[in-house]
């Protein structure tokens, strides 16, 4: 079923009405693949540099330390044995890479029900414009105190970064973040309390959920 959701301007009185189709919202299924693209994206975005030395690579002669027999000590072959100081690595990391293949339709299928989570706990803010009269950054947090936004981890989604004045005024936001329709995520979705759309923004990012 379809869900009407009020258009807003930057005062917070309503100018109009936003229909969602069902094509974009999902709430009986997608709870796995939600989980699974929330973790898929925290593997991708590891480092995955971590590196230690085997016995192979640390500096070190290769030649027997002392003779096998005669000396009441344990046998030993190479200084670069790992049970010895300055010793290389057993089993230590090497770089890889973290990353997990997910399909296509999960992500989607994740975006789409963590988008509708949103909708039903109403958390999803709907502008025609987010337009400021200057770049201060006292400007942009009038405006989220007027959407009642400003207490809140928000998520600020425009179609394009072409507005200067919006993107430093929102830059030194700490619970605000400014992203473009068409990178938004399921684990962005999630991480935010609030998602405050543009109307423009909006209507490119339904296209990626139908």
């Amino acid at each position: 079923m379809s869900r009407n959701i009020d258009i807003v301007n930057v005062k917070g009185e309503k100018v109009g009405e936003y229909i969602l189709d069902d094509s974009c919202l999902e709430f009986d299924k997608g709870a796995q693949a939600v989980h699974d693209a929330v973790v898929g994206f925290l593997a991708e975005v590891r480092a995955g540099t971590a590196c230690t030395k085997t016995r192979a690579e640390v500096s070190g002669s290769g030649k027997k330390p002392f003779k096998q027999k005669g000396l009441g000590r344990a046998r030993a072959g190479s200084t670069r044995n790992p049970v010895w100081r300055h010793g290389g690595v057993a089993f230590g990391p090497k770089p890889r890479d973290y990353s997990m293949k997910l399909n296509s339709k999960v992500r989607k299928l994740a975006l789409k029900r963590s988008f509708s989570d949103k909708v039903q706990e109403g958390n999803l803010i709907i502008v025609d414009q987010f337009v400021l009269s200057d770049c201060k950054t006292k400007s942009a947090v009038a405006v989220l105190k007027a959407l009642n936004a400003d207490k809140a981890k928000v998520m600020i989604s425009v179609a394009e970064y072409d507005d200067e004045k919006l993107i430093r005024a929102t830059g030194n936001l700490a619970k605000a973040f400014l992203m473009k329709a068409s990178s938004i995520n399921t684990y962005q979705v999630l991480y935010f309390d609030k998602l405050l759309f543009t109307k423009d923004a909006l209507d490119e990012f339904v296209k990626r959920l139908a």
